[in-house]
């Protein structure tokens, strides 16, 4: 049995209503469940945890798709033609926060994630006829036996998912409202705002949460910046600079994050120090400069060293390895983050701040944007 955890005891709770006192042995015996207490951890760590809803919510159509046709109560799911691509995915995308979601989960993502956590089991869940692009969830995975019976378990899993995005929607909105509430604190506690950005730019915060105060932090911090520009030197013009957001965060869709304007500099937020993710962002751009912005508390230098040391190993010829680090135009580490943040307050604009957080945590999080 995997490691139980806070929302484990939701998970036990509704097999108790499903399966009375035979519920402990069918969630030791089953490989889905057990797949999805792991999904679920952090439900209840708040927003700040990372909350992927990919794996969920392909098992969750299939599954739904499952009951719907009446297989959960009757036999012959075996003759079933298969749920077409084009309603699941359609209907993936009408759950909460599914909007934005790909096919990446549908199609390899959930049988080689659950293969990752059970490589002895000799089922995966979802089985796809490539021919007719057709898909069904492995029934396999849904019969439980457990105490000389047999279980099905399509119900308690749609509720547990169910149950797993009410807490994160919970989480999500909760943490919205803290982030409005900081315009009514900031004058009368500046250090409680302080204590609650500085906690949403940690090394274990969410991916998507750090990516977002960082982009509030920057587009503000910059936003009193301007240019002198112009195509005649009698005819300069003041131009103030602005940063904008080019996609949503996380996305793993090969593009820049944050974009600069007029002077068009690249921005990319990473949590790694994987020298192969840098080039690879620097190559996508033909090796224009990019600005990282770097989840992580080492110090600028330590972090210049390691990606030079990492490509050094990598190519072993300095001509490349300078080219690489030289479009590298800056790194800002979360120190620097910090700093920027104590300017944005003396500038006045947490407010300005603030409303660039909500905003585009609730893009993010498919809430209703007024």
């Amino acid at each position: 049995m995997t490691t139980p955890h806070e929302f484990t005891d939701q998970i036990t709770g509704i097999l108790r209503e499903e399966f009375q006192s035979n519920a402990d042995s069918v969630f030791e015996r089953s490989q889905m469940l057990q797949y999805l207490n792991i999904k679920t951890r952090s439900a209840s760590r708040g927003s700040k945890a990372r909350g992927s809803f990919a794996n969920h919510y392909a098992l969750y159509v299939l599954v739904e798709d499952y009951i719907n046709k009446g297989y959960h109560q009757k036999p012959g799911y075996a003759s079933y033609e298969g749920a077409r691509y084009t309603d699941l995915f359609t209907r993936q995308r009408e759950l909460p926060f599914g909007e934005k979601l790909q096919n990446h989960a549908l199609n390899s993502r959930l049988n080689e994630e659950f293969r990752k956590y059970f490589p002895t089991c000799e089922f995966v869940p979802i089985l796809r006829d490539n021919d007719t692009n057709r898909y069904w969830i492995n029934e396999n995975l849904l019969i439980v036996e457990a105490d000389s019976k047999k279980y099905n378990i399509a119900g308690p899993v749609i509720a547990i998912i169910d149950a797993y995005v009410d807490a994160k929607r919970d989480s999500f909105e909760r943490f919205i409202t803290q982030c409005e509430r900081l315009r009514d604190i900031q004058e009368e506690s500046p250090e409680k705002v302080r204590e609650f950005i500085s906690s949403l730019v940690q090394p274990d915060v969410d991916a998507r949460i750090f990516e977002i105060v960082s982009y509030a932090i920057l587009k503000c911090y910059y936003g009193d910046w301007t240019v002198f520009w112009g195509w005649d030197p009698d005819e300069v013009n003041p131009e103030t600079i602005a940063l904008y957001k080019t996609g949503r965060t996380n996305a793993n869709d090969g593009g820049i994050d944050f974009v600069m304007r007029p002077l068009g500099r690249f921005f990319q937020v990473t949590e790694s120090t994987d020298v192969r993710k840098y080039f690879l962002d620097i190559d996508k751009v033909q090796r224009f400069p990019i600005t990282f912005v770097v989840k992580s508390g080492e110090t600028v230098d330590n972090l210049t060293a390691t990606i030079r040391a990492q490509a050094t190993r990598m190519y072993n010829v300095e001509t490349i390895v300078n080219r690489y680090m030289e479009c590298i135009e800056e790194l800002i580490n979360i120190p620097i983050l910090l700093e920027r943040f104590e300017e944005v307050m003396k500038m006045g604009k947490v407010n300005e701040m603030v409303h660039e957080l909500v905003i585009q945590s609730k893009v993010e999080f498919n809430l209703p944007v007024e």
